[in-house]
């Protein structure tokens, strides 16, 4: 049982208190952050031996400490996060993260989100690795949370699906109902999508509602003046394939380049075929180069020997060689090293 001395209820009140000063600042931080290719900040900053006093009154922390690993001892709050799987040495990379669980009771601040994220529908061998790349969740306010829960709940997200989301966009539920109803808004504008295409892009990359918008606005722009793609062509590419709307600029406009330009397919083609944007360009081009070399590339529906792109890129090597190009893998090797 814990002790009743009057000592035992101070720190807890410092506790709050650093609490509430850590998260306004890291809720305008989390805001202006693209979640998903966060660089890694310096590790945990260290602390002054006044702070280490005020966070856990005993036993004493190791004050001048760089890793969250020195802290897990003196901290039960850590060493059940640990016990769930949570990765400090990663957490600690993460700007703020490292203060803000020292800051943290396992009982009364901890227990209540996991209860919520299992509730939400994250496996329980998910909530470490989950924890581990949002530790911010733990400092939220659980209305808050449930609201944003209840949110998609009223946008007609089953809750598998909203399971799904968290599980796959861990920074979802840290973004208010106006954030998301906005970026739901905007690919359902942007795109002309139906509301339940719209849903159902987002199911499928539920990053789309958490990272920057300007990558995506730029590779819409992209694919439309550049590449010359019709809007409603547009629509039908990333219905098919939302990862393009996140894919590097470059890449898309070389492997474009080539599909378009030296293989002769035309943009209806590509249209029907977008899954062909996330291949590497690579591979591409040797089984381009092998079929034009064996005289079978053939991307013309209207052809007898019709190869269509989801053939050419899908397959693996040994399919590819017997039933595409019909050679055997010896001949693609020694053709490889040709090039």
């Amino acid at each position: 049982g814990s002790s009743s001395s009057p000592e035992s209820s101070l720190p807890s009140v410092q506790q709050e208190q650093k609490k509430a000063d850590l998260l306004p600042d890291l809720s305008a931080k989390i805001l202006d952050e693209d979640w998903d290719d966060i660089p890694p900040s310096s590790a945990l900053e260290v602390i002054s031996e006044d702070e280490a006093v005020q966070i856990i009154a005993e036993p004493l922390l190791p004050i001048q400490s760089s890793t969250l690993r020195d802290y897990v001892d003196h901290s039960e709050t850590l060493a059940k996060l640990v016990r769930l799987g949570v990765d400090l040495s990663q957490v600690e990379k993460r700007q703020k993260a490292g203060q803000l669980l020292l800051t943290l009771d396992f009982e009364k601040d901890v227990k209540k989100i996991l209860l919520f994220l299992k509730d939400v529908g994250v496996e329980d061998n998910q909530l470490g690795p989950f924890l581990t790349k949002n530790p911010y969740i733990l400092g939220e306010d659980l209305e808050s949370l449930e609201t944003r829960v209840a949110y998609l709940k009223s946008k007609k997200f089953g809750k598998s699906e909203i399971a799904q989301m968290v599980s796959r966009a861990p920074y979802l539920l840290l973004f208010s109902v106006e954030r998301l109803d906005n970026r739901l808004g905007f690919f359902k504008n942007e795109l002309g999508l139906s509301v339940k295409k719209t849903k159902d892009l987002v199911i499928r990359l539920p990053r789309l509602l958490t990272g920057k918008l300007e990558p995506v606005k730029e590779n819409l722009q992209v694919c439309q003046i550049e590449l010359g793609f019709q809007r409603n062509e547009i629509q039908q590419i990333v219905y098919k394939t939302p990862k393009i709307l996140t894919a590097s600029k470059k890449r898309l406009k070389q492997t474009f380049d080539y599909l378009h330009n030296i293989m002769g397919i035309p943009h209806h083609m590509l249209t029907r075929f977008p899954q062909v944007f996330n291949s590497k360009l690579l591979r591409i081009r040797e089984r381009h180069m092998f079929l034009a070399f064996l005289g079978r590339a053939q991307y013309d529906p209207a052809q007898p020997s019709y190869i269509s792109l989801d053939q050419l890129v899908s397959l693996p090597d040994e399919v590819f060689c017997t039933e595409i190009a019909k050679a055997s893998m010896q001949d693609f090797e020694n053709f490889l090293k040709t090039l």
